[in-house]
């Protein structure tokens, strides 16, 4: 009946349809995927299993259901549109049940009207968002012994990584130096091969690797020989996070002649799945995204690591939250720290002014100090200046015989905030005309503006303090006397340079980096705040020092480099990832919903030191400063990994819980939800607040409101006390006051937030259940008080 009533409808249209520009179109379409299928078509029975269980993808009852739902998606294709006129790039299967298809905007009009289909939405873009730190958290002396000491910390643990793909030559990857890796029975995901050697990407410790580029190639974005058509990583992105999560214990970090200490992955032992869906210039389509995720979770993944955002979601989604690649996701964590290393260098100029900067370089010699040359009075001839010749990129444009011997001042234009020019080709500049070191001056900085230490092997300093830079031209300018035509009759102001090598340790750290993602989470494109706490917590994620792809170009400072410095949430991402498969190696049974409770609750507000956590933050003038983080900062606070393996409670969830969650959220019409997630709304907790997260957020409190949340013990019997705080303008208390739980028992508890006056900003707090064992639990409240 459906069959024929749709082959009626598309005879009519194409009689009269006028084909447009192809573009790529992620449709989603009635029937449940195999995530949540529990039955009800024949010849096919229930797949869906309880949350602490895994599918067997493997089985004849999930691959036929499989075929039967493509078959589906070709047959609806092959109905409404002429062969040749289409080209479907994907099936999806698994977490959702749809389709990539490349077709013009005329019959994504006719794909939306057809019988069977949920939704059609146009793809967009999606965007790529260590030495010291595992000992800043902890590892090698608190985690790694619990699971047999660093050669074990991850076994058979696969941690896939949806990214720019990975670099396999890398010793954080080898395999030569480590115990020979067995099979992983679970793990059933492929290796492709490299089309220039013919040999496989995989070899124990890479276990699979993949790539996806259908949409990119469709939308004329993919370069085969710039972007590679494997999973070698030609961005570099994606080997750093897999050495972060994943790569081998003490690999020696050398660069120009200096070794910055070892580097090493949170689960030096876990294994690495790749799936490449990002590329170097354009980033990557939700479409080949998809694609990637279902895949990893078809091939038994124990960890998804997805370090990517959307560039900008579809304008015809209304809610933040629920669209064809959140309803692949349901959640993600998002936010980055910085660890207690600090690489700082100084310029002593001739008239005793030290000036402070950045550069992991090594000093000048420190009995002399070196003539000053300026860029700008170097030029060979006039007619140089359309090359930026301040910038220092081109040393053909300098005068050697000036710049021999001296220390050559440069200016830090917009083209190095673009990438069109780096410090690392300043330095190939400078020692290129025989210079004894550089200065990289900063004299105007955008707000938000980040600057990290780039290693380079001769003495270098970025200073990026606008009135330091100030300082320095001022003594350059008195000190360098000029003819009437203002040329340069003698080079008078020297200086000399610092040692950058030798990291410095504080302990104000962890603190929040100014590019971390904050709260509050935004529901809807009105902008109203969502009754969920976001980020979820903090992790290092600046100045992370990791392995590099050679062929990288993500980063212009680390080209043809084996090992790159770099911050980012990218960076916070795999940490979080790979602490989250040392937890999975210890409970091999917690959902992933557990797991996350257990870094939350377990995590720290306070620094080293024992201060509340700053953040860092720009002022009116410009310039950066600190103020006291709160949990639109850190989330739950910073991840302490020793503690996550032991937590005493859990805060557990499931797919429903998340289903509930988005059908108590107020604006959201049943129906999306189920053309998204092919469940109807047939549960719900009262409000989105209730969903049974390890934190408390309530946007909009009017007079008062009680929460409820369900905690498991996952140790043994303990008797809790229950506390709380919040700021004054709102009340709170929590009911009961203490409870004991027996091993594997759950308990529900409620939290009341009152209203005592209106500010019209948010009030903070905290839950805090400490256990008659030692087990602290932890959760923050964030409450803004209304009116009405």
């Amino acid at each position: 009946m459906w069959v024929s009533e749709l082959g009626c409808a598309v005879l009519v249209l194409f009689t009269v349809l006028t084909i447009g520009k192809a573009e790529i179109y992620i449709a989603t379409i009635e029937g449940e995927p195999i995530i949540s299928y529990k039955g009800g078509v024949d010849g096919f029975e229930a797949i869906a299993v309880e949350s602490d269980e895994k599918i067997d993808t493997t089985s004849e009852m999930v691959t036929s259901y499989a075929r039967h739902l493509e078959k589906k998606h070709d047959m609806l294709l092959g109905m409404l549109f002429e062969h040749g006129t289409y080209k479907k790039l994907y099936s999806y299967r698994h977490l959702i049940n749809g389709f990539a298809v490349h077709i013009s905007p005329e019959q994504a009009e006719i794909l939306r009207r057809a019988p069977g289909v949920r939704s059609v939405e146009r793809d967009w873009k999606v965007r790529k968002l260590t030495i010291h730190t595992p000992q800043f958290l902890g590892l090698p002396t608190g985690v790694w012994p619990t699971g047999g000491g660093f050669d074990k910390a991850g076994e058979n643990i696969v941690i896939g990584f949806v990214d720019s793909g990975i670099y396999p030559h890398h010793p954080s990857f080898a395999t030569h130096n480590t115990e020979p890796y067995g099979p992983v029975p679970k793990y059933r995901g492929k290796c492709e091969l490299d089309p220039d050697t013919k040999r496989d990407f995989c070899n124990g410790k890479i276990i699979g690797a993949q790539h996806f580029a259908e949409a990119a190639i469709a939308a004329g974005q993919f370069n085969p020989f710039v972007d590679f058509a494997s999973p070698m990583d030609g961005d570099g992105h994606g080997s750093h996070t897999a050495a972060i999560a994943a790569g081998n214990n003490g690999i020696p970090v050398r660069m120009h002649g200096h070794e910055f200490g070892k580097a090493s992955g949170m689960a030096p032992r876990a294994r690495i799945a790749v799936y490449k869906a990002l590329y170097r210039y354009f980033g990557g389509y939700v479409a080949d995204v998809v694609a990637a995720i279902d895949q990893a979770v078809y091939d038994g993944v124990d960890i998804l690591n997805l370090s990517v955002g959307p560039n900008s979601p579809p304008a015809d989604t209304k809610i933040t939250f629920l669209n064809p690649f959140d309803a692949t996701l349901l959640s993600a964590v998002k936010a980055a720290a910085i660890d207690d290393r600090r690489y700082k260098n100084h310029l002593t100029l001739g008239n005793g002014k030290i000036l402070a900067g950045l550069g992991l370089s090594p000093a000048t010699d420190p009995n002399k100090s070196f003539t000053l040359v300026a860029a700008n009075d170097v030029l060979l001839d006039s007619s140089v200046r359309k090359y930026s010749p301040t910038d220092c990129q081109r040393p053909e444009v300098l005068n050697k015989n000036l710049v021999q011997g001296n220390i050559l001042l440069c200016g830090y234009s917009f083209n190095f905030v673009v990438g069109s020019a780096s410090i690392k080709k300043v330095a190939e500049t400078a020692k290129s005309l025989g210079a004894i070191g550089f200065v990289l001056a900063v004299e105007n900085v955008s707000p938000g503006t980040k600057f990290d230490p780039v290693p380079i092997g001769i003495p270098g300093i970025l200073i990026t303090d606008v009135s330091k830079s100030s300082d320095l031209i001022d003594y350059y300018n008195i000190s360098t006397p000029r003819d009437w035509t203002g040329r340069v009759r003698s080079f008078k102001a020297t200086g000399s340079i610092g040692d950058g090598l030798m990291p410095i340790l504080h302990k104000s750290a962890p603190q929040v980096a100014l590019f971390s993602a904050r709260g509050p989470n935004i529901k809807d494109f009105s902008f109203q705040d969502a009754d969920l706490l976001k980020p979820d917590i903090l992790a290092p994620g600046s100045l992370i020092w990791a392995a590099w792809s050679p062929n990288g170009t993500d980063e212009a400072n680390y080209v043809g480099e084996g090992f790159a410095l770099v911050s980012g949430t990218s960076m916070a991402a795999p940490h979080i990832a790979g602490i989250a498969a040392l937890v999975k190696q210890k409970h091999p049974h917690w959902s992933p919903a557990a797991i996350k409770s257990a870094l939350m609750t377990t995590s720290t507000t306070l620094d080293r030191a024992g201060r509340p956590l700053q953040a860092q933050q720009n002022s009116d003038k410009e310039v950066m400063t600190f103020v006291t983080a709160t949990p639109f900062d850190y989330g739950s606070g910073h991840v302490n990994p020793r503690a996550a393996l032991d937590p005493g409670l859990i805060f557990d969830a499931g797919y429903e819980d998340y289903l509930g969650f988005l059908c108590t959220t107020p604006g959201i019409d049943a129906r999306v939800i189920k053309n998204y997630t092919s469940s109807p709304c047939n549960y719900t907790m009262g409000h989105p607040w209730n969903l049974n997260t390890p934190s408390i957020t309530v946007s909009h409190l009017v007079r008062t409101q009680t929460v409820t949340r369900t905690v498991t013990n996952v140790a043994e019997e303990e008797t809790y006390v229950i506390r709380t705080r919040m700021a004054p303008a709102i009340a709170i208390e929590a009911s009961p006051r203490a409870m004991t739980l027996l091993p594997g028992a759950s308990r529900k508890f409620s939290v009341t937030l009152t209203v005592r006056s209106v500010t019209g900003t948010y009030s903070f707090g905290e839950v805090l259940m400490q256990g008659s064992r030692g087990h602290k639990v932890r959760i923050p409240v964030v409450a803004m008080g209304y009116r009405r």
